[in-house]
Formats: structure tokens, C-alpha cells, sequence
């Protein structure tokens, strides 16, 4: 009698574990799956703050290119009039002075504008980076769902 007990109860702990390690493979898959999901759309929301931040910087250096663009050109016009000046009037020491004041002036603001040119491109570049890979994330991150 003891013997059928101890039996007895060993089997239902054997059964029991069994039934228990199927069950805890299902349900450890799924919170793999959810903790995936949950770490996808945490990286989801960083980049679409990150985005947000690309974004909201884009019109400043807009502005920013746009006024370099209008030294640049103020530059090269006042260089432009001050070297026809000096060219009628070329043995004129104070001219001189005045054109290779401006052209290093024009030279500046030609550089600044190359400068603010390029940080808007590489602007403007990394929002459409981000917007790409923000859309693919999305889209992972959808199918994730669907198939949980």
C-alpha cells in the first residue's frame, strides 16, 4: 500500500513537471516576444524624438544658410564694386586696402556659406535617414504584433 502511495505520487510530480516544462516553453517564447516588442517600440519612440529633434533643427539652419547666403552675397557685390573702383583708379594705396578688405571678407562669407550649405545637407540628410529607418521599425514592429 505504501509502495502504490509513494507510486502514485511520484508519478503525478513526474506528470506534473512534464506538463509544466511544456507550458513554460510556450509562455517563455511569448514574453521573449513581448520583451522583443517592448524593446522595439522603446527604440521606436527614441527615434522618433530624435527625429522630432532633427526636425525642429531643420528651420534653424535654414535661417542659418539663408543670412549666410546673404552676407556671402553683400560680400562679393561690395568686393565686386570696391576692385572696379580700384581699377580706375589703380595707384590708389587706400583702394587697394579697402579691395583686400573685402575680399577677404568675400572669401569668409563664401566659406561660412560652403560650411552652413553642408551642415543643412547633412541635415536634411539624416532626417531622411531616420524617417526611413523609423518606417522600417514601424513596420517590424506590426508584424511583430500580428504574429504574437
Amino acid at each position: 500500500m505504501k509502495r502504490i502511495v509513494i507510486l502514485s505520487a511520484v508519478l503525478t510530480i513526474v506528470s506534473f513537471s512534464v506538463h509544466a516544462q511544456v507550458v513554460s516553453k510556450d509562455s517563455i517564447s511569448i514574453l521573449k516576444n513581448q520583451k522583443e516588442i517592448a524593446l522595439l517600440s522603446a527604440k521606436l519612440n527614441e527615434e522618433k524624438l530624435k527625429l522630432a529633434g532633427l526636425e525642429n533643427s531643420l528651420s534653424e539652419k535654414v535661417e542659418s544658410e539663408r543670412k549666410a547666403r546673404n552676407r556671402a552675397q553683400e560680400s562679393a557685390d561690395a568686393n565686386s564694386k570696391i576692385a572696379s573702383d580700384l581699377s580706375e583708379q589703380a595707384q590708389n594705396k587706400k583702394l587697394a586696402r579697402q579691395a583686400k578688405k573685402a575680399a577677404k571678407a568675400a572669401k569668409r562669407d563664401a566659406k561660412k556659406l560652403r560650411k552652413a550649405t553642408s551642415a543643412l545637407d547633412n541635415l536634411e540628410n539624416d532626417i531622411e535617414v531616420l524617417k526611413k529607418k523609423v518606417a522600417e521599425d514601424e513596420a517590424k514592429l506590426q508584424d511583430m504584433q500580428a504574429n504574437q
